[in-house]
């Protein structure tokens, strides 16, 4: 009903809803209801008397399973299956059938073991999509007093179903493994794990073998593999490469064709760079061809512990997978210092052919001294 209001009347709305869901009213001057009244009660809904003495009974053994339905805002039986085989022998053919594909309902069925109150049970919450949605939600809010009236010390599992395979014998076996099985771990619970795997024994002795950090492995990307198989080839005398730390890869830099003279200018120096150089030269009246590995290094602290990690796998990756053989590494602060003699000498060190022996030190200056004389042993004096 509608009607028009005056300016500065006030309507009230209350809306009855089609449940008769008890409403909790706080009048001022009367004591609050207890929350615990209100939770254990959320329905107003209770167990009919003929419920309740069946429910002696059953705790006590008389019964295999029981199906309790609401009618008339009041639980009632709505089936009943006495003992004949054993549990699980039994169990489809008791449960499968007392199920309705558009209403809701509770089944309690008896297992075979007990514990310290008796029977244990397994109480199944059955709640089909196709349902009404007013009567899953009285079902829902109900369930809480059906466990009470009944006992919940007797409930051993409870399993909630929309469908058959939910709350059959295989939905409840699987439902026995989820279960058992260990619970998932939180991010920080995993990660803790993982530190706990990698940490390296303190002890030590004789036969201890002390973990290692072998350093990061960076993918390469495929145009500096690319770039180091033309150099394999020589193709090309000169690669750089470089670390994308967004991407935490290794990628190509630069091939700029380079002579010994312009090496220095390719070594940035603002930043840590790896290169590889074919050093074309003579040795002996010999024309060789050695590779060089140079390891550029920059201030910044970051940068420097990463290319420092990375170089052992990157190199064991040159040499394994792409098969260059590099025949110096060096690590140089200053792209200067790579002139054509510091280059020849660290590829070809001299090699010095006489050791020059160490000098045997002087005896102490002046006269040695007057000749001892010594008496052999078993000699006495003569008087």
């Amino acid at each position: 009903m509608t009607s028009q209001l005056e300016a500065g009347q006030v309507t009230v709305v209350r809306f009855l809803l089609p449940c008769s869901f008890p409403s909790v009213i706080y009048r001022p001057g009367r004591p609050k209801a207890k929350q615990t009244d209100i939770m254990s009660h959320q329905t107003g809904i209770q167990a009919a008397e003929e419920v309740k003495d069946v429910f002696a009974k059953a705790r006590n053994g008389a019964y295999r399973l029981l199906k309790v339905v609401i009618e008339m805002e009041t639980l009632v039986l709505g089936g009943t299956k006495h003992v004949s085989k054993k549990w699980d022998q039994e169990y489809d053919a008791y449960v499968l059938p007392l199920l309705q594909e558009d209403m809701p309902s509770y089944l309690l069925y008896r297992l075979d073991s007990t514990n310290n109150q008796g029977y244990e049970w397994i109480f199944l919450a059955w709640s089909p999509d196709r349902s009404p949605v007013r009567q899953k939600m009285l079902y829902a809010a109900t369930r809480a007093t059906l466990k009470k009236e009944f006992g919940g010390g007797h409930i051993k599992d409870e399993i909630f179903g929309t469908v058959e395979d939910d709350v059959s014998l295989s939905g409840y076996r699987k439902y026995l493994i989820a279960q058992a099985a260990p619970q998932p771990l939180t991010a920080a619970e995993e990660e803790l794990r993982q530190i706990k795997l990698s940490e390296v024994q303190t002890d030590i002795s004789v036969d201890t073998k002390q973990q290692t950090l072998t350093g990061v492995a960076f993918p390469m990307q495929r145009d500096a593999i690319q770039a180091l198989e033309q150099f394999r080839e020589k193709k090309i005398n000169y690669v750089q490469l470089e670390i994308d730390f967004r991407n935490e890869c290794i990628k190509l830099s630069s091939t700029t064709p380079t002579e010994l003279k312009d090496l220095p200018k390719r070594i940035p120096k603002d930043a840590a760079r790896y290169h590889f150089f074919l050093y074309k030269h003579s040795h002996e009246g010999d024309y060789l061809e050695s590779t060089g590995g140079i390891l550029k290094w920059f201030a910044v602290i970051r940068e420097r512990m990463l290319y420092s990690s990375c170089k052992n796998p990157l190199i064991d990756t040159v040499e394994s997978n792409q098969h260059i053989q590099i025949a110096k590494k060096l690590e140089i602060d200053n792209g200067d210092e790579l002139t054509a003699e510091f280059m020849y000498e660290e590829v070809h060190p001299k090699q010095h052919a006489h050791k020059q022996a160490f000098p045997k030190p002087k005896g102490p200056a002046g006269k040695k001294g007057g000749r001892r004389i010594t008496r052999p042993p078993g000699d006495g004096e003569e008087d």
